[in-house]
């Protein structure tokens, strides 16, 4: 089945957001403003835990969610098909791949998951060892980050990786 797409623009694409299965829309909106603040595409993957129609993406996403590079797919399956030779970035607290010490390039594609569950076990064994990342953290009690948290660290960081394209 073809992804219902939204706006493209006449750019490079800097990286590519993939949330698999996400839940919470304002993570979802905050992920598109990251997306238009980068010149990055942002892809959704269903199920969904809400409404694109929702006011809690939009406002999340202010008045940007308009910019959003949007493409929507109905399944994992679907993405996977439609990306098979892209580089792609696994992101997880399972990850024992370092974000530090990941070489990204324009155009990479960093894929989180559910907001409660992260990315499945199935996803996670698809990914080379070097593929699956963690976000370095202090030891102590917290066990994970906010998913627009760590979609914005990580997006920065390959950014800041890459070098062009931002001012």
């Amino acid at each position: 089945m073809l992804p219902s797409v939204g706006r493209r623009f006449f750019f490079a694409i800097m990286f590519e957001i993939v949330l698999v299965e996400p839940e919470i829309p304002h993570n979802a909106g905050a992920a598109g403003r990251l997306a238009v603040a980068t010149g990055s595409r942002l892809h959704l993957i269903k199920p969904l835990g809400f409404s694109l129609d929702e006011k809690a993406v939009r406002r999340a996403g202010l008045d940007y969610w308009k910019h959003v590079d949007l493409v929507v797919w109905e399944s994992w399956a679907d993405y996977q098909a439609a990306h098979p030779e892209t580089r792609q970035w696994f992101l997880s607290t399972k990850g024992t791949g370092h974000l530090w010490k990941t070489p990204f390039a324009q155009g990479d594609h960093l894929i989180f998951g559910a907001e409660t569950r992260g990315l499945s076990p199935e996803i996670r064994a698809s990914a080379s060892p070097g593929q699956l990342l963690r976000i370095p953290m202090a030891a102590g009690p917290i066990r994970s980050l906010n998913l627009s948290t760590s979609i914005g660290i990580v997006l920065y960081e390959a950014c800041r990786q890459v070098g062009e394209g931002l001012n």
